[in-house]
């Protein structure tokens, strides 16, 4: 069966867009592309969901509900509940509907996980309200991230997945000249999926960082269970749901993808991931968890995990839109993102300038005076640094105050006039010596910054390769007007397989990836062993099987 013209088209255009790089956009990222009531709409269902059981999910005979949602802006429990499963069921169940799945073709597989992606479009603004209020994303960064920026990202891997498991030909007949006689044998060629999928998702990105693997794991033939972070369920449970309502008006078993909750006090994750029939893991978060996921024998893991990024400033044309920049990219969340710069190199000569060199104290008190008026700014500030999803996160920046280094600006409590209740927390910045590398050398997740005063610009380039390379990193920004310079930075870091963002000023920002063009991680140093999204991303979840049969 072929796919419908119009989700043909959509797979069409994404192939052609990952193959060219330059920028496409399946889902439009302004809110005002959507219904002019599209907003009081997905509020709506967003408050009537509050306080109630999550129903939509076609998953039968749960033994228990449970949800722990706590909104980072209200202060107070969402009290919505959602099924739970025994592990036992959840994997009996994605077994017996992968048997249905594997034997699905990709056309028809990609008809559903495009109707999927359709019908999350309809509902963007409702999960924009339930990320905002499980993680502590601003509304926009919200709509943006767990809708189109998600569903693009879930194509971009579905694009490829699809590509690559249609890549060989179904059926040929091979025939070999013998002189007056041929060998003919008839061959087929069967992309077969390697089993069942856990997808485990973190608590700041419930969807962005869920749907790749998602998606690539389905296209490919698995089924799926995805064991979304206690604290952030609904925004993936509205995902899922969809998936799982395409799946049932093609005549499909929903079992193929499902949600699987748990609660703090009573994980499921390593039982789920130990078990004999999951063979493939996708996995977000910290890097002790990830790397105990990469040593599960057996398995085929995707992980992203902690990375330390550096900020390495050599010189500049003008040196106030840089500090604004690296401001805005490290206060952007309260600092919450895998991409978020954490440390910044300055040599101690100063920077170089269009209007001469500024001394390494001036060009601190340039930055600190940028942080300082962000978080200062009424109305820049809310929306910039949303709020701390987890109050660990808070405790996190006030003991930093402890170690050995000077602190430049002092963490603030912002007040957010629509939620006065909201849990906020400025940067914290420090300063340390380059030989202080016990202190910067590991990720401090959440609002905290350090400036790092090196002897020079090599220097910088050598310790942020190293702290990549031992410890891992996503990204690294630098700055520098320098053509060698540059190019030394870009080849040094590429050793640690670490990109680099030259130069990033105005609306750009080093935290930002774009789907179709960007490589998320490159799997290359401890951050995380695979990239959103390469054919490796999916190859791995498959294998080509070839059958021949003689035919004379």
């Amino acid at each position: 069966m072929a796919l419908s013209p119009a989700f043909s088209e959509i797979i069409d255009n994404a192939i052609k867009a990952i193959h060219a790089r330059t920028f496409f956009a399946q889902y439009p990222e302004h809110p005002k592309a959507y219904a002019e009531d599209a907003t009081a709409r997905g509020q709506g269902a967003f408050e009537k969901q509050r306080g109630h059981k999550f129903e939509e999910l076609l998953q039968s005979n749960p033994v228990s509900w449970v949800g722990e949602e706590v909104s980072p802006y209200l202060s107070e429990p969402l009290n919505i509940t959602y099924p739970t499963f025994e592990v036992d069921t959840l994997i009996v169940r994605a077994g017996r509907a992968m048997e249905q799945w594997r034997k699905v073709t990709p056309e028809d597989r990609a008809e559903v996980l495009v109707d999927a992606l359709e019908r999350v479009k309809n509902r963007f603004f409702e999960i924009a309200f339930a990320t905002q209020h499980t993680t502590g994303q601003s509304f926009m960064m919200s709509f943006q991230a767990s809708g189109p920026h998600a569903n693009d990202r879930a194509l971009e891997a579905l694009a490829i997945g699809y590509q690559e498991v249609t890549r060989f030909p179904a059926h040929i007949t091979w025939e070999k000249p013998m002189g007056k006689t041929s060998l003919k044998i008839e061959k087929s060629y069967k992309a077969v999926p390697k089993g069942i999928g856990l997808v485990i998702g973190c608590s700041t990105f419930p969807t962005w960082n869920s749907v790749p693997g998602l998606f690539a794991t389905l296209i490919t033939g698995n089924s799926a269970i995805v064991k979304p972070h206690p604290k952030s369920i609904y925004p993936i449970a509205v995902v899922v749901a969809e998936i799982q309502n395409a799946l049932k008006e093609k005549g499909y078993d929903t079992n193929i993808c499902q949600l699987a909750v748990d609660s703090s006090d009573s994980l499921i994750t390593k039982k789920l991931a130990e078990h004999e029939l999951v063979k493939l893991i996708d996995y977000t978060g910290g890097s002790a968890f990830g790397n105990y996921i990469e040593a599960l024998p057996g398995k085929t893991s995707f992980t992203e995990k902690a990375g330390v990024n550096s900020v390495i400033i050599d010189s500049v044309v003008d040196l106030k839109p840089v500090v604004q920049n690296l401001s805005f990219a490290a206060s952007l969340y309260s600092g919450q993102m895998c991409t978020a710069p954490q440390n910044f190199f300055i040599p101690a000569t100063g920077i170089k300038t269009a209007e001469g060199t500024v001394s390494y104290e001036d060009t601190v008190k340039a930055l600190t005076d940028a942080f300082s008026g962000l978080a200062a700014h009424p109305q820049m500030a809310p929306g910039t640094l949303g709020a701390i999803q987890n109050e660990l996160t808070v405790k996190r920046v006030n003991s930093v105050k402890d170690i050995e280094a000077t602190v430049l600006v002092q963490p603030t409590t912002v007040a957010n006039p629509e939620f006065p209740n909201a849990r906020i927390c400025s940067p914290i910045v420090l300063e340390v010596e380059s030989k202080d590398f016990g202190i910067y050398e590991n990720e401090l997740f959440g609002p905290i910054v350090i400036i790092i005063k090196t002897k020079n610009t090599a220097e910088s380039i050598h310790l942020a390769k190293e702290m990549a390379a031992k410890h891992g990193a996503i990204t690294c920004a630098a700055y520098t007007t320098s053509d060698e310079v540059a190019a030394q930075i870009e080849e040094e870091m590429e050793t640690a397989f670490t990109p680099v963002s030259f130069n990033f000023t105005g609306g750009i920002f080093v935290n930002q990836h774009a789907t179709f063009s960007d490589f998320h991680v490159t799997g290359g140093n401890p951050a995380g062993n695979a990239s959103f999204a390469n054919p490796e991303y999916v190859n791995k979840r498959f294998v080509w099987v070839g059958h021949r049969k003689n035919v004379g």
